[in-house]
C-alpha cells in the first residue's frame, strides 16, 4: 500500500468512524490527530495555511470521487505521502478503528494427522467413525 492509499483509507475510515455513535473517542482522536499532522505538513509545505488543504479535509459535500483525485494529488504536492508523522497518524487510525480484531489472527491450529476437524467459528458436525 503506497503512502497515499494509506492516508486515503485512514481517512474514509476515519470519515465513517465519526458519524458511527460506537466509535470511540480513541478513534475520534486519532482522526483528528491525522487531519492536524495533514494541516501541519501542507503549512510546511506551502509557508502559510493552506486553504485547498483544509478545503479537502472538510469537504463532505464534495462527490467521493472528486474529492479522492483532488485530495491524491494534494497528498504528492505537499509530500504528506511520504512524512512520517502523517504515515504513523494513518496507521494509528487504522489499528484504532479495528477494534474488532479482523487483522488479528483468531486461531494457530496444527491439525497434522486430525480427523473429522472443523476449524472457525460457530461450527457444527456430527462425526461416525468406523
Amino acid at each position: 500500500m503506497t503512502g497515499v492509499e494509506l492516508i486515503l483509507a485512514a481517512l474514509a475510515t476515519g470519515a465513517a468512524a465519526g458519524v458511527s455513535e460506537s466509535a470511540g473517542s480513541a478513534v475520534r482522536d486519532a482522526y483528528a490527530g491525522l487531519r492536524d499532522a495533514l494541516r501541519r505538513r501542507s503549512s510546511v509545505e506551502t509557508g502559510e495555511d493552506d486553504a485547498e488543504t483544509r478545503e479537502l479535509l472538510q469537504a463532505e459535500e464534495i462527490e467521493p470521487g472528486l474529492w479522492e483525485t483532488r485530495l491524491r494529488g494534494r497528498l504528492v504536492e505537499t509530500g504528506a505521502d511520504r512524512d512520517e508523522d502523517v504515515l504513523a497518524a494513518a496507521r494509528l487510525l487504522l489499528e484504532r478503528a479495528d477494534a474488532a480484531g479482523a487483522r488479528q489472527v483468531h486461531y494457530e491450529v496444527n491439525a497434522d494427522q486430525a480427523k473429522g476437524v472443523q476449524i472457525g467459528d460457530h461450527n457444527t458436525q456430527s462425526n461416525t467413525f468406523s
